[in-house]
């Protein structure tokens, strides 16, 4: 099958895609509800639904120009011009089982790469690689010139009701619409993205209509679990009072780190995760959060000194591949906070760090981490699909990683073959044109001065177009 062929079935697929979701637009599963007794201002009963379909499509297009660098390396972003592209199209199928409980299913299909080194002699194009804070969060750590599908997320959540006052959810995206007290547990099982339940933010957090850089989206010492795609199975469950909640999950890691296969025995490899909520009203009684997080990964992964210890005075590269004979423990948290400031703007910052004894297992090459920003809602000006945004974040190594990728090993994002390491530095600001509400055309520029912590690589800017549509 050609290129062309292949973007003509992805086009053909997508129009099918939201073809079926405008279908049931209207009619996504309310529960009938019957006619309310007469009363002088009768009030319509809340609705719930029973079953319904959502969809999302999202093209993300970057390109770099010519930059300077002293030398490039196996995981390098090219020192020449280059463009990548991603596309992926989702459908979210929700179906309530009994009350309280529903089941969620998120078939996806998938295609292209992220900005990398081109290959080299022939070999194939090698993309998602060269920085610690990768420029999109679109891009997978696999990729291909083919679209493929694949059942992203697949869990059943169970939401107990145990006080206070009662308030209607809206229909959303994995969500259907309910009506739920304000204290209440809320169980999730199954396949997911671990970011999906911990580490929120109203204002960076999602790569479909917000910021797209790693470090900014997440916070970027957080190594939770996930295959290539940034999923895995696990549990978790999450207290929610009126001004606070508490949440605690259980999550499987790769067999091997950063690889696809999720480990398949229980309790053998895991990632334990604790996510504290306070909910705040400062500033004239202006809405945010603050979180703290603290996680473990308990896996065979690599010591960095160890590494080293093993090709010491062979002139040979070190790999944290070779050095993962037995468990260890990798201990890492953070800080998490968004605040609404005035209408329509608000304010966010990420701080974190973790053990760096260790290799990064899933995530990225980060131990540590701080990153902020503001995002302005475009009904601040009468364009209310609208959005703004503007963040910065530096991203840091511990002093055994610092040795481990100037001796020329790689990680899982950055490995120059060499490293006159720097902190690396990103700023990202984007403007979000809403196009009604389904539709969103993002324009993005990134500047990563010392990419992959390499004071002799880079300064990079980096330039996105991103489409998105989403029912």
């Amino acid at each position: 099958m050609t290129k062309t062929t292949r973007r003509h079935t992805t086009t053909l697929f997508l129009l099918g895609l939201f073809a079926l979701a405008l279908l049931t637009h209207g009619r996504v599963g309310a529960q009938p509800q019957s006619s309310p007794a007469p009363s002088a201002s009768p009030s319509p009963a809340p609705k719930v639904e029973r079953w319904s379909i959502h969809a999302q499509a999202t093209d993300a297009q970057q390109y770099h120009g010519r930059f300077p660098a002293a030398y490039s390396g196996p995981q390098s972003l090219s020192a020449q011009p280059d463009t990548a592209k991603t596309v992926d199209a989702t459908i979210f199928l929700g179906v309530r089982l009994w009350s309280g409980g529903a089941i969620y299913l998120n078939p996806e299909l998938d295609q292209g790469f992220g900005l990398g080194f081109p290959g080299v002699s022939g070999m194939p194009y090698n993309g998602t690689f060269g920085a610690a804070g990768f420029p999109s969060g679109e891009a997978y750590k696999v990729g291909s010139d083919s679209s493929y599908g694949r059942v992203q997320r697949a869990f059943i959540r169970q939401t107990f009701n145990i006080g206070g006052e009662q308030r209607p959810v809206d229909a959303d995206i994995n969500q259907l619409a309910d009506v739920v007290s304000t204290k209440r547990v809320t169980l999730t099982a199954g396949k997911v993205a671990v970011v999906d339940i911990f580490d929120d933010n109203a204002y960076a957090h999602d790569t479909k209509n917000d910021f797209l850089n790693w470090s900014i989206i997440d916070m970027g010492a957080f190594d939770y679990a996930a295959d290539s795609w940034g999923y895995t199975y696990g549990i978790a469950a999450e207290l929610n009072g009126a001004r606070s909640a508490v949440r605690a999950g259980l999550f499987q890691l790769s067999v091997v780190p950063n690889q696809i296969a999720i480990e398949p025995q229980p309790f053998r490899q895991y990632s334990p995760v604790v996510e504290f909520e306070q909910r705040t009203s400062l500033l004239g009684g202006h809405p945010g959060t603050i979180k703290e997080l603290l996680y473990g990964d308990d896996g065979y992964m690599g010591s960095y000194a160890d590494a080293l210890a093993m090709v010491a005075g062979t002139g040979l590269s070190p790999s944290t591949a070779a050095v993962r004979a037995g468990k260890h423990w990798k201990i890492g948290g953070g800080i998490n906070v968004a605040q609404e400031i005035a209408p329509h703007v608000g304010l966010f910052a990420r701080l974190s760090a973790m053990n760096g004894t260790y290799e990064a297992y899933e995530f990225s090459d980060i131990d540590r981490s701080i990153s902020g920003g503001i995002s302005v809602d475009g009904g601040l000006y009468h364009r209310p699909n609208d959005t703004f945004g503007l963040a910065a974040a530096m991203n840091d190594l511990s002093n055994p990683a610092r040795r481990y990728f100037a001796a020329g090993g790689l990680g899982i994002l950055v490995g120059d073959g060499a490293l006159s390491y720097g902190a690396e530095n990103v700023l990202e600001t984007y403007y979000k044109v809403g196009l009604g509400k389904i539709a969103g055309l993002t324009l993005d520029y990134q500047r990563i001065v010392d990419p992959a912590y390499n004071t002799v690589r880079g300064p990079v800017s980096i330039y996105g177009l991103r489409y998105h549509l989403q029912y």
